[in-house]
């Protein structure tokens, strides 16, 4: 297998607050190949944002500290290079969709020059000719106007165009890396759909590879290839999207799976994720220990299990003291069946 795009090994970052040092990232460790689209999924406060903000050097030093590992991208460690190297990165190589299309734009200037900003820093066109790019960037996301939007400020769109907006940003350099951090949170159910294909359909037409972030699993699996389920600061289950829905192994995977509504079955209540995430102060131990319906005892609370493939070889990775011996191991539940093909 050629090398991969991005790896992210054995990150650990910590803020510093007043109630403590919190572990926000305990030992995160990602893979990213050409051409890939890899789906990170897990509930809000995971550590999802702080991943690949951290891949962006985009975190806030103080209060945030990486404290170990590398940010390996086309072989250079990143977390070496300095801000300034960073910039020449940022909009060029690597790319980013925020959350929240409605704070991502800058509402003091037009869509045109925010579209048109990343060639008119990284490359030697003219204005001219980055505004030009920048119509045929935002017709490429499906904005049909786009020579009329280009002379609009963003209070004039609706959410799902500034989506869009925010989408041809990203795109217009042509990055290796593209980051979709949560682009569906604030667009109703149809405008989620449009979006997701939207980003299948570019990133395979691009080549190049993204990181899907969401918490939403039916959305994830139908773009992703790979997906990596995080909880509390740690990757618990790392493998291919039709693992995921057909064999989870991780008690928490599990719990995200069964919470899906299936036409099959009826429901008095959905199923639910008993408690909530852990305080990241003073962790020890596997940090889902807590919720785990399959909690073992002292060794849950004391040792934090490593990501381990399922049999040697695989790259179904599960972090759990279930599997001591996970190359006999069977998922001792019933999963529901994935809805639709990516």
């Amino acid at each position: 297998m050629a090398d991969p795009l991005l790896e992210v090994r054995d990150l650990s970052v910590q803020f510093q607050t007043e109630d403590g040092v919190v572990e926000a990232l305990d030992g995160v460790n990602l893979t990213l190949q050409r051409d890939e689209v890899l789906g990170v999924i897990g509930e809000s406060g995971c550590g999802k944002t702080v991943t690949v903000l951290s891949v962006m050097g985009l975190l806030d030093s103080p209060p945030a500290e990486v404290t170990s590992g590398e940010i390996i991208f086309e072989g250079e460690n990143l977390l070496e290079r300095t801000e300034e190297g960073m910039n020449e990165l940022r909009g060029d190589k690597l790319a980013m969709i925020y959350q929240d299309p409605m704070s991502s734009l800058n509402p003091t200037l037009k869509i045109g020059y925010q579209v048109a900003e990343p060639l008119l820093v990284h490359t030697e066109l003219s204005k001219a000719e980055a505004y030009d790019r920048a119509v045929e960037t935002l017709e490429a996301c499906g904005l049909a106007d786009a020579d009329r939007i280009v002379d609009q400020y963003p209070h004039s769109l609706s959410g799902g165009m500034r989506q869009r907006v925010v989408i041809a940003m990203a795109l217009i350099s042509e990055p290796k890396l593209l980051v979709a951090d949560e682009p569906t949170t604030a667009l109703d159910v149809t405008i989620q759909a449009q979006i997701v294909e939207l980003l299948y359909e570019l990133q395979r037409e691009h080549g190049m590879s993204m990181i899907f972030i969401t918490h939403n699993l039916p959305l994830v699996g139908e773009i992703a290839d790979r997906i990596s389920v995080m909880y509390a600061g740690n990757v618990v289950e790392n493998c291919g999207v039709e693992e995921l829905f057909e064999n989870p192994m991780h008690p928490y995977t599990r719990k995200l799976s069964e919470s899906i509504p299936r036409q099959d079955r009826t429901y008095d209540r959905l199923p639910t994720i008993e408690g909530t995430v852990p305080s990241l102060i003073d962790m020890a131990g596997c940090r889902f220990a807590s919720r785990c319906p399959q909690y073992i005892g002292e060794e849950c609370d004391r040792i934090r299990p490593e990501l381990e493939p399922v049999v040697p070889g695989s790259d179904h990775g599960v972090s759990c003291h279930l599997y001591t011996d996970m190359s006999d191991a069977e998922p001792p539940w019933d999963v529901p069946q994935r809805r639709r093909q990516p």
